[in-house]
């Protein structure tokens, strides 16, 4: 399927590995040129010369801390993307007691304020305009209550709420907003989390038996999750807005908990 995104540009945020790199893949291979947004220069760097030779776009690198919101003058300068796919930041795990307020406000500057800022600059810049989508990748805790990853739960409930409330009008201005909410997914970090785990139950080659409770007795993969964003940001997904999308095999609705 064409999914019409030809000659189209897109900025995404956390780009250099895992989810947000699985977008820039799926995207770049529907012919759309990309904007890859991290802090880590040297993986960004790899990142758009893969991009560039695999798919034939045009592909840059942008090193950029957003939990800094003077950052988003610079990815605001030059021609306005016509997709913003939001996506950098992990918020730690811990329960109300252990998460410490330094600890709660660092995670929540990069992953929460800097959705929160991204999306207000664009969201106004592309109203102006008269189009563009806005994508924020938010993760299954936010409607999964987890006494464990209290700040996560916390922060991803909120940025859904955002992102329904800017959807909900964003087609009376011309940009759609929505979000993809990914359970637990086949990252280089939950690949890593397990691993230590399984370490500490005796055997780290047994980490992917950890997998065994969820739904196909794994976590997704990268292109499961990133296929489904490109779709939604694409004109075949025209009338999507203000909704939550996840992607998680089915995990919400079962009992426990995992935490993105």
């Amino acid at each position: 399927m064409d999914l019409g995104l030809k000659g189209k540009t897109a900025l995404i945020t956390g780009a250099s590995k895992g989810i947000g790199r699985g977008v820039a893949e799926a995207l770049a291979a529907e012919g759309c040129h990309v904007r890859l947004v991290s802090r880590s220069l040297d993986l960004l760097e790899t990142a758009v010369a893969e991009i560039t030779r695999d798919h034939g776009v045009t592909a840059t690198a942008h090193a950029a801390d957003l939990s800094d919101s003077g950052a988003i003058d610079g990815l605001l300068a030059g021609d306005l993307p016509d997709i913003l796919v939001n996506n950098a930041g992990a918020i730690p795990g811990g329960d109300i007691e252990s998460i410490t307020e330094e600890i709660w406000r660092n995670a929540w500057e990069l992953k929460v304020f800097g959705y929160i800022n991204m999306s207000r600059a664009f969201y106004a810049a592309m109203r102006k305009r008269g189009h563009g989508v806005i994508c924020n990748v938010t993760g299954l805790a936010a409607d999964k209550p987890d006494f464990g990853y209290v700040a996560g739960t916390t922060g991803n409930a909120g940025l859904n709420a955002m992102t329904r409330a800017l959807g909900g009008h964003g087609l009376e201005d011309g940009v759609r907003v929505f979000g993809v909410s990914p359970g637990p997914t086949q990252t280089e970090r939950l690949i890593g989390l397990l691993k230590t785990r399984a370490k500490a139950e005796g055997n780290e080659d047994n980490w992917q038996s950890l997998m065994g409770g969820m739904p196909m007795g794994r976590a997704a993969t990268v292109p499961e999750v990133a296929d489904v964003i490109a779709f939604l940001c694409s004109p075949k997904a025209s009338y999507v807005s203000g909704t939550i999308l996840t992607v998680d095999g089915g995990m919400g609705s079962r009992g426990g908990s995992f935490s993105r």
